[in-house]
């Protein structure tokens, strides 16, 4: 069992090599759908989940249901925590700008180069909905104003008792951050935001925020013009190396389609898959209700004999993350300066954690 779990430690976790931190972007594959790969870190203590989920460009979403358990504010000395850096693409065509809601990510695919850009997004706060359409981006704003639509205005009014400001000038206290690219989508905007810790979370009024540094890299690539499709696709079905592998999302009740199960519509994508790209290997269909029902983000392998989450991440070896956290001056709109190394006394607690669980034949 010890050599059959290192052959799929090789292949869920070394396909692609191992990422690297604020690197998001990967070469298409050749073959499949599927980029990046797991990592995993040991914490110093004063570290956060949300603090090294932004290093790896990670949303609060993803961060913490890769790692249930952990105290997202206070993780402890040397806690092992699994980067969900690997990620199944979302349906083809693979062109401009996709979003997938239930993901709260974001891909950018440029034209004529064989690679992807991938981040975080903040989302749609429950009572709001964004429309699952195709649209382009028709202009982008340096350092934007924001003119506060009537219904935001008033729900605000609403549910907080606040009477905000109808404009909102240019600079660091903007909602709209310091670069904004506008959709097709009347008041719809892929943009920063001054509250960058809600990325992954669903903090806006309808549209996509980014951390700072995340849009400072797509808006000068963006072209206007370039095509933006937004999809709610909370299972994402993907093959590596011949095995069949899922990522699972809390889907979104805004598009809840009546009378259809969650784990129905997780077989009814993966079967479709399987018979588009003619694969014929035998799913573990109780592994998939797990995953389904878990929604930790994870791309794993389904097939059966496959092992278990809870197998691979144990078995995943951890780095000492060496970075001391964001602090203050990265609670705004601005882009945040490098990350210093922690201390060397933090670092001297740092340790390497690779385990290999004993097994039973």
């Amino acid at each position: 069992m010890q050599k059959q779990l290192g052959a799929w430690f090789l292949a869920a976790f070394m396909g692609c090599g191992v990422t690297v931190a604020n690197a998001s972007v990967y070469a298409l594959p050749v073959r499949g759908n599927i980029v990046g790969a797991l990592e995993a870190v040991t914490t110093h203590r004063d570290d956060t989940l949300l603090d090294i989920g932004r290093f790896y460009d990670l949303g609060y979403n993803q961060v913490t249901a890769a790692n249930p358990g952990v105290n997202p504010w206070l993780p402890g000395q040397a806690s092992k925590v699994v980067i969900p850096a690997e990620y199944i693409l979302p349906p083809k065509p693979w062109t401009g700008i996709i979003v997938d809601i239930p993901a709260r990510r974001i891909y950018y695919f440029p034209v004529n180069d064989r690679v992807v850009y991938t981040y975080p997004v903040g989302v749609f706060l429950p009572g709001w909905k964004e429309a699952l359409t195709d649209t382009r981006i028709i202009a982008k704003f340096k350092m934007p104003a924001w003119n506060v639509p009537k219904n935001i205005h008033a729900w605000f009014e609403k549910k907080f008792h606040m009477d905000i400001p109808w404009y909102w000038p240019p600079g660091p206290e903007n909602p709209m951050g310091e670069l904004a690219m506008e959709t097709g989508l009347s008041g719809i905007f892929i943009h920063g935001t001054y509250h960058p810790w809600g990325v992954g979370m669903r903090a806006s009024q309808g549209c996509f925020q980014m951390f700072p540094e995340n849009v400072a890299q797509l808006f000068p690539m963006v072209p206007v013009g370039t095509p933006v499709r937004i999809i709610d696709q909370p299972n994402l079905v993907g093959v590596r190396d011949g095995q069949v592998y899922l990522q699972s999302y809390k889907p979104m009740h805004a598009y809840h389609k009546k009378g259809i199960p969650e784990l129905q519509r997780a077989v009814v994508t993966i079967k479709s898959f399987m018979e588009r790209n003619r694969i014929e290997e035998r799913i573990d269909w109780g592994m998939v209700r797990r995953i389904v029902t878990e929604h930790n983000t994870v791309a794993l392998p389904i097939g059966v004999g496959a092992p278990s989450y809870a197998t691979l991440s144990a078995a995943l070896p951890a780095t000492p993350y060496a970075y001391a956290p964001y602090g203050p001056s990265a609670n705004g709109a601005a882009v945040p300066p490098p990350l210093p190394l922690a201390s060397a006394a933090d670092q001297e607690h740092l340790h390497v954690q690779v385990t290999f669980p004993d097994q039973k034949p």
